[in-house]
């Protein structure tokens, strides 16, 4: 394509941050220190986790780069950036999250197939660019529209990028028209991350974010958009992030028997402490991230420190000095984690564990075996820490 191009080796990847926990090489596959998460409420792009599936595109000559748009419509277009930054520009906050986010601990009950990710495969930052409305709009699709007149229902993003799961072709993913339309969903065509340029690791020069949604569905390096009139035919979409019951193995699985995952489930995480923490007695901080998919706040955290005998009600905030209240959007970022925050005394050798509630009432599952699937996706059981309490005069 002019202007980006998707390398096949891995020769000229970007240069990462040292902290980085590196799950996979090639492709890159990095999650920050659990501690990073909660240092701020947006999370700097070089901590935020990398999520690849094949070597990096390289922009060549971003004047010549545009995005093609096609398929069941009347007028496809190609989109240059100059033609996008024309439209009126939103910032929109919203987390990320790998559907594999907590993989390794649900591995850890019986062995999943995919990138071991720990708790960190999660990010919160803020996203400017166009909304997909507006865009859709140039090619003659209408606000809330759910099927266009030449029978197109979905919304595919194609990126640039070579994976081994197409054969070498580009990761793709969709989404429904209805909800690439409707501007209540703030998706984005976004060329920016906190303020600044995307990266090459987060998708520059431009990325698809949908709020709410697991990240697989927010393509980065963006080739084309293409209205079809079913769902996408990828790899990712039909063969991958679906979400099945304990009792699917490889041999009797049916990929088609299960629609492609979108929200993200309601989502809890400890991080101030590690998974086997040794403490002296004390006052200890507990703090940690709670989110939920679809723009559904958090109602409460609890925690528990005496390995769930008894919960305390931990204090919930996004933006500081601004009370948080969880269906406030005037107020609050529906799209956004919450990070959580109670300060306790532990005298003795204890399990710490959080879990959280949405608005909707969600509640997450107690224990990881109910929820284990051969892919790995979607644990957000308790999170539970062991702490070991040492004599501080020892």
């Amino acid at each position: 394509m002019p202007g980006i191009t998707g390398p096949s080796d891995y020769s000229k990847e970007p240069i990462r941050h040292p902290s980085l926990q590196i799950n996979s090489k090639e492709p890159f596959n990095a999650e920050p220190p659990r501690s990073a998460l909660i240092s701020s409420y947006l999370t700097p792009a070089d901590l935020f986790y990398k999520r690849n599936h094949g070597p990096i595109p390289i922009v060549d000559d971003i004047e010549k780069y545009f995005v093609s748009i096609s398929g069941l419509i009347e007028n496809p277009k190609q989109l240059f950036m100059e033609d996008i930054r024309t439209l009126p520009k939103y910032n929109v906050t919203a987390t990320l999250q790998c559907a594999g986010n907590r993989r390794t601990a649900m591995s850890k009950t019986k062995t999943v197939k995919g990138v071991g990710w720990g708790v960190s495969a999660i990010g919160n930052a803020v996203w400017g660019g166009s909304k997909l409305t507006d865009v859709l709009e140039l090619v003659g699709i209408p606000k809330l529209t759910s099927t266009t007149k030449f029978g197109g229902k979905y919304v595919e993003f194609v990126s640039i990028d070579q994976c081994k799961e197409e054969n070498g072709g580009p990761y793709k993913a969709s989404i429904t028209l209805s909800q690439a339309t409707n501007p209540e969903a703030d998706v984005l065509l976004a060329y920016e991350m906190n303020g600044e340029p995307l990266n090459r690791d987060h998708g520059f020069p431009l990325r698809v974010v949908v709020p709410g949604v697991i990240g697989a569905r927010s393509v980065k390096w963006l080739e084309a958009i293409n209205i079809i009139a079913e769902e996408c035919q990828g790899f990712f979409v039909k063969k991958d992030y679906k979400m099945f019951p304990p009792s699917v193995n490889w041999e009797n699985i049916n990929w088609s028997s299960r629609r492609p995952q979108m929200d993200f489930p309601v989502q809890c995480v400890i991080c101030s402490l590690e998974d086997i923490t040794t403490i002296t007695p004390g006052k200890v901080k507990i703090g940690g991230y709670a989110a939920s998919g679809g723009g559904r706040g958090i109602e409460r955290v609890d925690v528990s420190v005496d390995g769930g005998k008894t919960w305390i009600d931990a204090s919930r905030c996004q933006k500081s000095g601004t009370p948080y209240t969880a269906d406030d959007d005037d107020n609050s970022d529906k799209w956004a984690w919450v990070l959580f925050e109670v300060t306790v005394d532990i005298q003795q050798s204890t399990e710490i564990i959080a879990k959280a509630v949405d608005i909707a009432g969600n509640i997450q599952p107690e224990k990881v075996e109910d929820i284990w699937n051969l892919r790995g996706i979607l644990n957000t059981s308790w999170h539970r820490i062991q702490v070991q309490v040492t004599d501080s005069n020892s």
